[in-house]
């Protein structure tokens, strides 16, 4: 299915002490796959193909006018914000086409919990060889909310993968379960030794910080330093450079409130809890995060993107401290569920409510 580029004037937001100012700017958003249904991932291939997720439990291949399902996955429970979820691709997709999935498992007596699997992709693209799981919650839930569910391969090959606190607020701080941390894992699943709780009793090992609400979006800085963002409540949606073993706050301090208008904890701070390196309010609902290389885009180097699922725009992040500077807002930016960096240098994202896998290139 041949799609046709278009070229677009976009309008930046940019952002000042002053307030809004909007500023022209040319570049060229092109749709790569259209007519998805609840496209939650994406991975550009190496050989200008891709790969997305849909949340019910699918798989698309796509290359020029090649399209077509994926086999092989592993057992998803689709319930709520559950479902198939992120793709990676492996650091050495090209010689092992080895990815990463995550997804909410089904567990025995009911319930699902964000798990984590590695296959290989055939040669032809059509079907998933090797499906192993990697790792899966410990405990899970029966509701459906929270799943985080972003992975990405750290410089030294470990996997780190977010997950949301399944909405039990308390579980955020009980090291004993998997709610509300990012865990660290090798490729074959084991757990690092080097990571900070593995010889604590009752703590899971696989832990590398806790105390965060439901982080779906996540990537890794120039130094290879992972940042995610995260859903507050109302209110203080966060930025957060994440630190080995510690402590981001939720539920005891947040710069939000409950949707009841209710106090959230104890404050906006609390010592041995870390502060978010930006925050918005009120809340923007952030997905997927990128840090760009600056590849196509020089002078957006190490800039921070953020999808919004709620205000349908990808926000650029640059500073210290961490500001919001401009908003990419256009009919394309439709609740924009993940951001991500093809290996071109292109600025992918999918558009939820369009359907659409869209590239933003000069």
């Amino acid at each position: 299915m041949s799609i046709p580029r278009t070229i677009a004037t976009v309008t930046f937001a940019a952002l000042s002490t002053v307030g809004l100012s909007n500023v022209a700017k040319a570049l060229t958003i092109e749709p790569m796959i259209e007519d998805l249904q609840g496209p939650w991932g994406v991975a550009p291939l190496p050989d200008g193909g891709l790969l997305v997720t849909e949340k019910a439990g699918r798989l698309i291949y796509q290359k020029s006018d090649t399209r077509h399902d994926v086999s092989g996955l592993p057992e998803v429970a689709v319930v709520g914000q559950g479902g198939l979820l992120d793709i990676t691709l492996a650091r050495d997709f090209e010689q092992s086409r080895m990815l990463f999935l995550t997804y909410a498992k089904p567990q025995e007596g009911g319930g699902a919990g964000t798990a984590l699997a590695s296959a290989r992709l055939s040669d032809d693209a059509k079907q998933l060889e090797d499906v192993t799981e990697l790792f899966a919650m410990k405990p899970g839930s029966s509701g459906g909310q929270h799943f985080g569910s972003r992975v990405v391969e750290a410089p030294d090959g470990t996997l780190l993968l977010t997950i949301g606190e399944r909405g039990n607020r308390p579980a955020a701080q009980d090291r004993s379960t998997h709610n509300g941390s990012i865990i660290r894992v090798n490729r074959d699943g084991s757990v690092p030794d080097d990571n900070p709780f593995i010889d604590m009793p009752d703590v899971l090992p696989e832990i590398w910080s806790y105390g965060h609400r439901n982080p779906q979006g996540a990537g890794l800085d120039l130094e290879g330093r992972l940042w995610v963002s995260e859903h507050g409540a109302k209110g203080g949606d966060e930025v957060n450079r994440i630190t080995k073993g510690a402590n981001y706050g939720w539920p005891v301090i947040s710069f939000g409130e409950h949707y009841s208008g209710e106090k959230i904890g104890e404050g906006t701070a609390k010592e041995g809890m870390e502060q978010p390196e930006f925050y918005w309010d009120p809340s923007i609902a952030p997905a997927g995060l990128m840090v760009y290389s600056g590849a196509q885009f020089p002078d957006w180097k190490g800039d921070i993107f953020v999808g919004s699922l709620k205000f349908d725009y990808i926000a650029r992040l640059s500073g210290d401290p961490l500001e919001e500077v401009e908003q990419i807002k256009t009919p394309e930016t439709a609740r924009v569920r993940d951001v991500v960096e093809g290996p071109e240098g292109g600025i992918w994202f999918i558009s939820e409510d369009n359907g659409t896998v869209y590239r933003i290139t000069p």
